[in-house]
């Protein structure tokens, strides 16, 4: 099942919310292509933050933590 804004893996929680949105289109599009679900995870993420720095270095690609 793919992933949404709603439901997505534990280890996007800290993403901010755009980055965590392309993260969840690259791991899904992954996912379609026949990659294991750990991996997508993990090379979604890792592109999304590339993304996120090439598209603007100020765009901050993790959330502050709550306290």
């Amino acid at each position: 099942m793919p992933w949404t804004l709603d439901r997505y893996p534990p280890s996007m929680r800290r993403l901010s919310p755009l980055v965590r949105l392309k993260a969840i289109a690259i791991a899904n599009a992954l996912l379609e292509e026949g990659h294991a679900e750990g991996q997508s995870i993990s090379i979604g993420i890792a592109k999304a933050k590339e993304w996120a720095t090439r598209h603007d270095p100020e765009l901050s690609i993790s959330q502050p933590r709550e306290l």
